[in-house]
């Protein structure tokens, strides 16, 4: 059968979900497959992260527009891969490295890059005929993901006194992702009624979660455990809690100094927080806990893992940026026991997929996430069923961009009939 190849490639500027802009890449082959692909942007991003390229130019968008990263696509990007056989991802994806010729994309962009290489990979797919998380992940592909739902939000990514950034239910008990996903957005709404009865805002955050001025952070685990019951569940058993500290975002000097400053718990250190971890998993049914610590906090993050990488998954991820460098150097010092996989974190799709061979490989796990800048593209979820990893956040039961990647996967579920998996 012959392959086909690439005949056109070009980009647009659109918004995103907090609206602003973003990158949108089109893709013709010389067989007629087109496909389209949309860039994610993230708030709280770690230090060695792939470069996103925003135009500085102040008289637009504040300077967040994306005209130059465009103009890379169709200028620079576009012409060097013209008639490239579409199913070469890793020769393609290597292509735009060589070309940018930075450490981390900062030369084109890692948003005009993954936008190239997210359309490549679901043109190759459309191509073949086969559906994307089959095309990425083979025959085998056939386990759906646990639905990590943010339904409270902290942090940088709201407006209230709560310092851990996300607090998710995780549908462990459930049979199948359409009774999961069921099972925590029931719990998403039993959550609003209680905050409403309580007098507490029910506005949503970044992620769709909602992000009220509960009396603490622990109060915020206390309530997320009465939603669970009130909606019928057992904690624990039928619906257990994740956590997302984005320990960065109060981090005094991202080595061991910390500052929990909008719930007004104050200075700690990492022996404090860590203290706090362990009382906090006895007491409530937590399965992860994400960036526990800071990302130039290695010391803190290993005595963290020590303490809990036997009860919990400990995920990393500003520490590791989705970058097979880190990742090995967590994987030698026993870091973490798992890490983050974001695609625009590191700006490839083949970049993305050695990030997971590498974590599975050392009997790490991984945990696939979105943006709290994202769109309504749905590459996240057949990439998430590709993977193999069993688990996914894509925020809340609310915002067309998030529940855009849910609804994907109740069409995979439903493609993949009794062969569908789902398990923890």
């Amino acid at each position: 059968m012959k392959q086909a190849k690439i005949s056109s490639i070009q980009a647009m500027e659109i918004l995103d979900s907090r609206g602003n802009p973003t990158v949108r890449v089109f893709i013709e082959l010389d067989d007629g497959t087109t496909s389209v692909a949309s860039v994610p942007s993230g708030a709280s991003t770690g230090e060695n992260e792939a470069i996103e390229l925003r135009d500085q130019d102040t008289s637009r968008y504040a300077g967040k527009g994306v005209l130059k990263a465009v103009a890379n696509v169709n200028e620079k990007l576009s012409p060097a891969l013209f008639g490239m056989t579409v199913t070469e991802q890793s020769l393609i994806d290597q292509t735009m490295i060589d070309l940018d010729g930075t450490d981390n994309k900062s030369n084109l962009g890692a948003n005009a890059i993954l936008g190239i290489s997210m359309a490549v990979a679901r043109a190759a797919a459309k191509s073949v005929r086969l559906p994307l998380y089959q095309y990425l992940g083979g025959a085998g592909a056939k386990r759906l993901t646990i639905p990590c739902m943010n339904i409270i939000n902290g942090g940088e990514h709201s407006d209230n006194n709560v310092d851990i950034q996300e607090f998710m239910a995780v549908p462990i008990g459930a049979p199948t992702f359409r009774e999961g996903l069921r099972y925590v957005a029931e719990t998403f709404h039993v959550l609003k009624k209680i905050l409403k009865k309580r007098g507490l805002a029910t506005s949503v955050g970044d992620e769709g979660g909602f992000a009220p001025d509960v009396a603490s952070n622990e109060d915020a685990l206390e309530t997320i455990i009465q939603a669970i019951e009130q909606a019928g569940y057992k904690p624990g058993e039928d619906i257990a809690i994740a956590l997302d500290s984005a320990a960065n975002s109060f981090a005094v000097d991202m080595k061991g100094a910390y500052d929990l400053k909008w719930s007004g718990a104050g200075k700690m250190q990492s022996s404090d927080l860590i203290s706090l971890a362990k009382d906090w998993v006895k007491k409530y049914p937590i399965v992860l806990w994400e960036d526990p610590l800071a990302e130039g906090d290695w010391a803190g993050f290993k005595q963290f893992t020590q303490e809990l990488g036997d009860k919990i998954e400990v995920v990393g991820d500003d520490i590791f940026v989705t970058n097979t460098q880190y990742i090995q150097r967590g994987i030698e010092q026993g870091i973490a026991n798992s890490a983050l996989i974001k695609l625009n974190q590191i700006g490839t799709v083949s970049e993305s997929i050695e990030a997971v061979r590498m974590c599975r490989d050392a009997g790490w796990r991984y945990f696939i996430s979105h943006r709290s800048g994202e769109t309504e593209d749905t590459f996240l979820a057949d990439f998430a069923v590709a993977m193999d990893g069993g688990h996914l956040k894509s925020g809340s039961a609310s915002r067309s961009e998030r529940i855009a990647k849910y609804n994907r996967l109740l069409e995979i579920e439903r493609e993949l009939g009794v062969s569908a998996q789902y398990y923890w």
